[in-house]
């Protein structure tokens, strides 16, 4: 019983850190704009203006807490601990939304050019990979965030 637990611990972790083969987005820099235009309030990417509702969306939140199940726990505890990366209690008051959007769906240039992404990685020493969410399932992870967060 426990080699299958362990195994299946693995298993969940490899396919969790993997680059999706088909995916449809490319949020390399090149496409998104110019890295000499960072801005330190939204970070780099396509996303300019992400629109939260006053209240929480349930069924976007259920939706995130699926991907943040699979794609995120091997690495992010939800309270302010670290894991292998730092924990998301309180992110959602730190960073604004187009700031997270942008960071989940293009991590590489936003750690080449945030200086407080570049400290966190001398704390943290892994880079979090790109993880290729659609656009859908990075506002559904922000929306599970703000749950996690306290907003009802």
């Amino acid at each position: 019983m426990y080699k299958l637990s362990l195994f299946i611990v693995a298993l969940a972790l490899f396919t969790s850190c993997g680059k999706k083969e088909n995916a449809s987005e490319d949020f390399s820099t090149e496409k998104t704009e110019d890295v000499s235009t960072y801005d330190p309030n939204r970070g780099l990417g396509k996303f300019t203006t992400v629109e939260l509702g006053a209240k929480l969306d349930e069924t976007m939140a259920a939706e995130g807490e699926k991907i943040q199940a699979v794609k995120c726990s091997a690495c992010h505890k939800l309270t302010d601990e670290k894991l292998v990366g730092p924990g998301w209690k309180g992110v959602t008051s730190r960073q604004k939304p187009e700031w997270i959007m942008n960071f989940i769906t293009n991590p590489d240039p936003m750690i080449d050019k945030d200086p407080k992404l570049q400290a966190l990685l001398e704390i943290c020493l892994v880079r979090m990979p790109n993880q290729s969410l659609s656009d859908a399932d990075a506002r559904n992870l922000l929306e599970f965030m703000r749950k996690n967060d306290g907003v009802k």
